[in-house]
């Protein structure tokens, strides 16, 4: 693998204002969706075509990795399917939002101009794919539609121009569906999973303001102990939120994963693999680097998966709060499927199983999802 492909984070101007793991946090949410919707999307498309071959495929720059590692939008669709080797581009959009006075839609997705006339026209073999939420309900609509109802405007919060349909010609073509209801509850379990886990960072990140307060306010020692796993992390957090990272990146990874063990607490694996994740996405690794951090996400993960409960928690003691403990599981599941797919998307893995869904690891999504929900609550 060449440096090139395995551009750094830091490079991009994208994202050089978010770490990286925020960046990837806005990029799941839609991701999350595409890969739920991919198989209703195939029997749709096969009843629409009737005795003819019919294929549906993730596609896109984020097909296999769920966010581009360079950072930006991908401009390939977001599925692509063959019905009798003739392919069609599928662009996917969805939304809860139920005032909303348009749907827009990027120019360039809807037409493209003539080179002779210098007037623009509608793309073929391409559809749009929209859910709406509420309902559920589903349109599958072709870009000739869109350029014949939309209008060319302005849209502020792009700051772009595009295609404008008003919303109440959307009623006249939107097909409600059924079953689309358990795919949205997946949606929005997993959402509610992908912020809950997240928080953590905000946590850590509140937790190491006050102790370096402290040393100001309160004349406290923040202790950074050689050898001691708290310590290593802390440094890497820092690290990662200053946009910086070793040198010694390679030497640092190996020696983290000394600190595994079969009595972690889940808060520790949490900690572990962030700091793993924050390393790995820094360099090139050998192959007996790879063969070891192959290993060890294995063994993160059954560590994780061993301390989930009936009612859709995680507990590793009954020292810790269940639901903190909880937290820290989704967080290392969401970064160890990460780095599953990373790996055997650039180096050649074969130990690891890739994964087709978004948290996939988690036990019980729906349990875990009113676990988290029952706790806003109160």
């Amino acid at each position: 693998m060449t440096q090139d492909a395995k551009t750094t984070y830091a490079q991009s101007s994208d994202i050089k204002s978010r770490t990286y793991l925020q960046y990837r946090y806005d990029m799941k949410k839609k991701a999350i969706a595409e890969l739920e919707v991919l198989d209703w999307l195939e029997r749709k498309m096969k009843k629409e075509n009737p005795g003819k071959s019919v294929e549906v495929v993730k596609s896109g720059g984020d097909k296999f990795l769920w966010f581009l590692r360079k950072g930006g939008v991908s401009r390939e669709p977001d599925y692509v399917a063959t019905i009798d080797g003739r392919k069609i581009e599928i662009e996917f959009q969805y939304g809860r939002k139920q005032d909303l006075p348009f749907f827009d839609f990027k120019v360039s997705k809807v037409a493209r101009k003539n080179k002779k006339t210098g007037g623009r026209e509608p793309i073929l073999d391409k559809m749009f794919l929209l859910i709406e939420w509420s309902k559920p309900s589903y349109a599958l609509i072709e870009p000739r539609w869109i350029f014949e109802n939309g209008e060319y405007g302005m849209v502020p919060a792009w700051r772009s121009y595009a295609f404008r349909v008003p919303a109440g010609r959307f009623e006249k073509v939107f097909v409600p569906d059924p079953t689309l209801k358990p795919i949205c509850d997946v949606v929005d379990a997993k959402n509610t999973i992908l912020e809950f886990q997240h928080d953590l960072i905000d946590m850590r990140r509140e937790s190491l303001s006050k102790e370096l307060q402290q040393v100001v306010d309160e004349d406290a020692l923040m202790k950074m102990v050689p050898k001691d796993m708290q310590s290593f992390f802390k440094v890497c957090f820092i690290l990662d939120h200053l946009n910086k990272f070793p040198q010694n990146a390679n030497l640092w990874l190996v020696y983290l994963m000394t600190y595994i063990n079969d009595s972690l607490s889940i808060a520790e694996v949490s900690e572990i693999v962030y700091c793993m994740d924050f390393l790995y996405s820094k360099l090139d690794m050998k192959a007996n680097e790879v063969s070891k951090v192959q290993a060890s996400v294995s063994s993160l993960l059954a560590r994780v998966k061993s301390c989930s409960k009936p009612d859709g928690s995680y507990q590793s003691s009954a020292r810790f709060a269940p639901l903190e403990e909880t937290r820290c599981a989704l967080f290392s599941i969401n970064l160890i499927e990460d780095l599953v797919q990373d790996m055997i998307f650039y180096y050649p893995v074969t130990g690891l199983k890739p994964v087709h869904r978004i948290f996939e690891n988690v036990e019980d999504i729906h349990k875990t999802n009113q676990l988290i929900r029952s706790n806003q609550m109160n």
